[in-house]
């Protein structure tokens, strides 16, 4: 990307944890001005969630979420600070936010009122359930209560939650897609037109995507499938004899492809595994087959041959190995998902107060 797309743009964080500082930190790799306001004594909690710490004191939590910002320490309960947040707030073109209901209006900041008097306001607030705001939204939680645990793990064992916080992580970006197209239409949005609520609960159950279609569908409730895919066939987590490797036939053509790679006549010549719908009913013939063949070489050879031949693999890599294919650093975390640019590491706490209460938002973005 060779500009920033939302350069200009103003954003008045007032998040934490997860979901509202990757919100804001995307914003912030596509050039938005992001002023993360955090409360003078620790700040934002995750600047405490370590060991890891780097050599700043910085917790690798923290420090993966909160690039492109400035930090501003500001007491809500304070007049003076609350008043100069209010200022921040009426020149701002967004407003982040993750409190509860009602928090920020008992501390003096009432988003309808802000509103009004910036016309150009966007108002995002993130919070847990769709069906009870006032409810706190957790993680782990919300992946046992939105379905995603009973579908994860082998068939045979307890359920399993992701080891990434994947519904904050989606909830941040859904934010981030939410407020990106309140900017664009915000020059005709009333106030509530200019008012964005997304929950994790919403998040979490919209990304069910096609496991909550197959449930809808089909009238039966969803398993759990291990490494392997309700619907597809061979799609799944197979041993080499090196290495775990995933092969992922996607369509019949790239069944036809596979039989090639392990040059097994008879797989070739089975009517019954010719189709996908086929081989979903014969599954364990197929896989125990496939997997038979895959044990006799190397991960790494089996890939150039499946790769050559069109076929979807990949090996098994550890976190590591996958961050050495990439600009990740140990500062700044990994390169942006979105095209956007690293303009700023993450902040100490407080290290902009003393900018952004001389000068606001006038003081220029560091390159």
């Amino acid at each position: 990307m060779t500009a920033s797309p939302l350069s200009g743009v103003k954003v008045l964080d007032l998040s934490r944890v997860l979901a509202g500082p990757l919100c804001t930190m995307t914003l912030g790799d596509l050039g938005a001005d992001v002023i993360k306001v955090e409360r003078p004594e620790g700040g934002d909690e995750t600047r405490g969630w370590g060991p890891p710490f780097d050599a700043r004191g910085g917790s690798a939590y923290f420090l993966s979420i909160n690039r492109n910002k400035r930090s501003l320490t500001a007491d809500l309960k304070s007049a003076r600070d609350r008043e100069f947040v209010t200022q921040l707030i009426l020149e701002a073109d967004v407003v982040v936010e993750n409190f509860l209901p009602a928090v920020l209006s008992r501390n003096g900041l009432d988003s309808d009122v802000l509103l009004t008097e910036n016309s150009r306001l966007i108002w995002c607030s993130i919070r847990g359930y769709p069906t009870d705001l006032s409810r706190p939204g957790y993680d782990f939680a919300m992946q046992a209560e939105a379905g995603w645990m009973s579908v994860t793990g082998e068939p045979d064992g307890v359920p399993v939650r992701t080891a990434v916080a994947l519904i904050d992580v989606l909830t941040g970006k859904d934010a981030a897609i939410a407020v990106l197209a309140a900017l664009l239409g915000r020059r005709t949005g009333s106030a509530a037109d200019r008012t964005v609520t997304i929950t994790l609960g919403g998040s979490a159950v919209a990304a069910l995507a096609n496991v909550a279609q197959n449930a809808l569908v089909s009238g039966n409730e969803a398993g759990r499938w291990g490494n392997a895919h309700a619907n597809l066939v061979p799609y799944q987590l197979f041993e080499t004899a090196d290495r775990p490797m995933v092969v992922a036939v996607g369509s019949d053509a790239q069944w036809r492809a596979l039989t090639g790679v392990l040059a097994s006549e008879t797989l070739a010549a089975d009517e019954r595994l010719r189709a996908n719908a086929g081989r979903v009913v014969h599954r364990e013939a197929c896989v125990t087959a496939v997997q038979e063949i895959l044990r006799t070489r190397p991960a790494a050879e089996w890939q150039i041959r499946c790769q050559s031949a069109g076929v979807p693999v990949g090996m098994l890599r550890t976190v590591r190995e996958a961050l050495a294919t990439t600009d990740a650093s140990p500062l700044t975390g990994v390169p942006s998902s979105v095209g956007g640019a690293v303009f700023r590491p993450p902040p100490l706490l407080g290290e902009h107060s003393a900018e952004i209460r001389r000068y606001g938002w006038g003081t220029p973005r560091a390159t």
